[in-house]
C-alpha cells in the first residue's frame, strides 16, 4: 500500500485516523502498532513475521544493553554487536544475496546458483531505524524503551515505514509515549500531506512519463536527452520530497514531530551543500553511526578521505543492489572531497549563478549514474548527452518538450523556496486559512482524478 493511492487516501488513512482518535490514550500505541502491521503487511503479510522478529531482538539487545552499559561495558558491547550483526545479516540476505552470488559468478571458476529473494519493501529504513535504537541506548543519548509495544510502533510507524524518512530514536524517544495531538498539528499535518502529494501526484508523475517517453525515442538528440534527464531530476525530486512530506504530515496527525527531510537541494552552490539539503535523515545517520566513529576527521587528511569515500561507498550500495548505485555513491564521494581540498575557495570567491550552475550540472550527471542499472545504457546515454556534432532535437523529442514545457517550468519553480516565501509574507492575512482549505481541496481533488484517470503511478522505493 502507498500513500498516493485511492486505496489508501479513502479507505485506510480515514479508518486509521477515527479510530485512532477515538481510542484511549493509553491503547493508541497498541492500536497504531497493529495498523501500521497491516499497513505494511497488505502487499506482503509473510514480511510481517521479519519485521516482528527485528523489533524483538532489538528490544531484547536494547534491554540487555541499558543493563551492562554502567558497570560491564563488555557485555552491553556484546549485545549491540548482535544488534546490528543481525540487523545488517537479514539487510544483507534480502537485498544483496542475488547481488553477490551474480558478481562472484563473473569469475570464470564459479557457477554458484543465484539467490533471488524478493526484497521486503521499506527494509532498508526500518533496519537503520532499529540499529539506531541499540547504538543510542549504548551511547546513553536516549532511554531503554521498557514497552515493547511503544517500541514495535516507533520500528513499524506506517507514516515513514516504506519510504523515510529515517527516523531516529532519540529523535522521537519522548513522543512515543508522551505526546499530545492538538487541532493545529493535526491541520498542520493535513496541509503538509497534501503539498507532498500534490509534489507526488502532479509533478513528479508528469516528469516521470516525460523522461519514459523521452527514453522511448529512437534519438532524441542531445537537446532531447538533457530534456530527458532534467525531467528524472525533477522526477526523483518531488517523488523523494513529495512521499517525506507526507510522511511528515501524516505524523503530525497522530501527535508526532519528525525532522525536515529535504530543504530545496536544487538551489545548492555546491556539491557539500546539496547534501546537506538532500536526504537530510539517511545523511545524519551515515554521519553519526559510520562517519564519526571512524574517526571523521580527526585522525588526518588522509584518514579523512577515506572515511568519506567508505561512507559514500556504503551510502550508494544503500540505496540498491547493483554497480550503479556503487559508482554513484563513489561520484559523490570523489566531489566532495574534491571540493573539500581544492575547490572550496574558487567556490566560495565564484558568483552564485556560476557555482549554482556548477553544482546542478554535476548533480544531473549524477542521476545518470542513479537510474540505468545497465552499463552499456548508461554509457550510450552519457554520450547522447554531449554528441552536440548530431542532431540537436528530435521532432519527436521536440514535441515533448513542448507539450510538457508548462510542467517543466512548474517544477522548476516549486523546487525553489519560492512560494514558500510568498506564503510566509501572507502567513497572518486572515484570508491565509481559506486559502489554505481551498488549496487542500484543489489538491485532493486533482491528485484524486490523475489517480482515477491514469495508470502511470511508479513507486521508486522498491528497491529501498
Amino acid at each position: 500500500m502507498v500513500f498516493s493511492s485511492l486505496l489508501f487516501l479513502f479507505l485506510y488513512l480515514p479508518v486509521v485516523l477515527v479510530i485512532y482518535y477515538v481510542t484511549p490514550r493509553r491503547f493508541r500505541n497498541l492500536f497504531l502498532f497493529l495498523a501500521n502491521l497491516v499497513f505494511y503487511g497488505w502487499g506482503e503479510p509473510v514480511y510481517v513475521t521479519l519485521m516482528i522478529f527485528s523489533t524483538v531482538v532489538d528490544y531484547t539487545c536494547g534491554r540487555f544493553i541499558s543493563k551492562y552499559r554502567h558497570h560491564d561495558d563488555r557485555k552491553a558491547k556484546r549485545f549491540l554487536v548482535a544488534s546490528v550483526v543481525i540487523n545488517l545479516s537479514l539487510l544483507g540476505f534480502f537485498k544483496y544475496a542475488g547481488f553477490i552470488t551474480d558478481t562472484l559468478n563473473l569469475l570464470p571458476f564459479l557457477n554458484i546458483p543465484s539467490l533471488t529473494v524478493p526484497l521486503p519493501i521499506g527494509i532498508s529504513f526500518y533496519t537503520f531505524q532499529t540499529m539506531s535504537y541499540s547504538i543510542d541506548v549504548y551511547r546513553g543519548d536516549a532511554p531503554m524503551q521498557k514497552n515493547i509495544i511503544s517500541f514495535g510502533t516507533y520500528v513499524s510507524l506506517f507514516p515513514q515505514l516504506i519510504a523515510g524518512p529515517i527516523v531516529r530514536y532519540k529523535d522521537v524517544a519522548y513522543q512515543l509515549d508522551h505526546r499530545r495531538e492538538t487541532l493545529d498539528s493535526f491541520t498542520r499535518g493535513v496541509c503538509l500531506f497534501c503539498v507532498g502529494l500534490g509534489k507526488k501526484v502532479l509533478i513528479a508523475n508528469q516528469m516521470g512519463a516525460l523522461w519514459d517517453a523521452v527514453r522511448a525515442t529512437d534519438d532524441a538528440g542531445w537537446l532531447g536527452s538533457w530534456v530527458g534527464i532534467i525531467a528524472y531530476t525533477f522526477q526523483i525530486y518531488f517523488d523523494f520530497s513529495g512521499y517525506s512530506d507526507m510522511a511528515c504530515g501524516l505524523g503530525n496527525m497522530l501527535g508526532f514531530e519528525f525532522l525536515k527531510n529535504f530543504n530545496y537541494p536544487y538551489i545548492s552552490k555546491s556539491i557539500t551543500e546539496f547534501w546537506r539539503r538532500w536526504h537530510i535523515s539517511l545523511g545524519t545517520w551515515f554521519r553519526e553511526y559510520v562517519y564519526i566513529p571512524l574517526g571523521g576527521n580527526r585522525k588526518g587528511v588522509a584518514r579523512q578521505m577515506l572515511n568519506l569515500l567508505i561512507v559514500w561507498f556504503l551510502t550508494g550500495f544503500w540505496h540498491g543492489a547493483d554497480f550503479n548505485f556503487i559508482f554513484w555513491g563513489l561520484y559523490f564521494g570523489l566531489l566532495l572531497i574534491l571540493e573539500k581540498f581544492v575547490l572550496k575557495r574558487l567556490l566560495d570567491k565564484a558568483p552564485a549563478a556560476l557555482a549554482h550552475l556548477y553544482a546542478m550540472f554535476f548533480v544531473v550527471l549524477g542521476w545518470v549514474l542513479f537510474y540505468f542499472s545497465d552499463l552499456h545504457e548508461m554509457g550510450a546515454f552519457f554520450v547522447s548527452l554531449f554528441r552536440f556534432g548530431g542532431t540537436v532535437i528530435s521532432a519527436d523529442a521536440g514535441a515533448l518538450a513542448l507539450s510538457y514545457l508548462p510542467m517543466l517550468i512548474a517544477a522548476l519553480i516549486a523546487s525553489t523556496p519560492l512560494l514558500t516565501k510568498l506564503y510566509k509574507q501572507m502567513e497572518d492575512h486572515r484570508m491565509v486559512l481559506i486559502g489554505k482549505t481551498v488549496f487542500c481541496i484543489a489538491v485532493l481533488v486533482l491528485c484524486t482524478a490523475s489517480l482515477v484517470n491514469q495508470s502511470y503511478n511508479p513507486f521508486l522505493y522498491f528497491r529501498f
